[in-house]
């Protein structure tokens, strides 16, 4: 089995009018989209596309507005049953070559939408993260429904909260101490 080439669709800024919209569309084949469910924990992805433009936006900067619509598979977190999902979600970003890329790990933008410009702008990679943002976190099958945890012992007396503790670390209860 062949690994499939990772997704790249990527535009160079130094090549983009800043006088006209730059439209894209991408539409991933259904390996590519295989692919992409592998490895955000779907069972399939049977719709991917990813439509919009890129225009200029005050001198230096860059805006894109787009539309990313699927159709996801996933899971059932109750039941396991496969749950499908259908999903319309708007999308904008803004580069500007005045942010510094963030540093570390979990370092997070104070503005989601602002990004910092570099030589590319990759679709794909804005497609992907968009769809994960996206994803149900708990997907569930119609009427799957979790059952109430049964505690394991009731409590006996809810006043004393360390009534059996002296038991449970080797005494009687009765304040007398074991022989050693």
């Amino acid at each position: 089995m062949t690994t499939p080439t990772p997704l790249t669709h990527r535009l160079r800024v130094a090549h983009l009018n800043p006088r006209q919209p730059t439209p894209f569309l991408l539409q991933p084949d259904s390996a590519t989209r295989q692919g992409i469910a592998g490895e955000l924990g779907l069972s399939s992805l049977p719709k991917l596309a990813f439509q919009g433009e890129i225009r200029a936006e005050g001198g230096e900067g860059w805006a894109l507005a787009g539309r990313l619509t699927a159709t996801v598979v996933q899971p059932c977190v109750v039941t396991l049953k496969p749950v499908r999902t259908s999903l319309d979600e708007a999308v904008e970003r803004h580069y500007s070559p005045h942010l510094a890329a963030p540093e570390g790990d979990g370092i997070e933008m104070p503005d989601e939408t602002q990004e910092p410009l570099g030589q590319f702008i990759d679709l794909a990679a804005v497609m992907i993260e968009e769809l994960t943002l996206a994803l149900p976190d708990y997907p569930r099958a119609e009427g799957a429904e979790l059952a109430p945890a049964a505690p394991d012992e009731p409590p006996t007396d809810t006043r004393r909260p360390f009534a059996g503790l002296d038991r449970l670390l080797g005494g009687t209860g009765d304040g007398n101490e074991p022989e050693r």
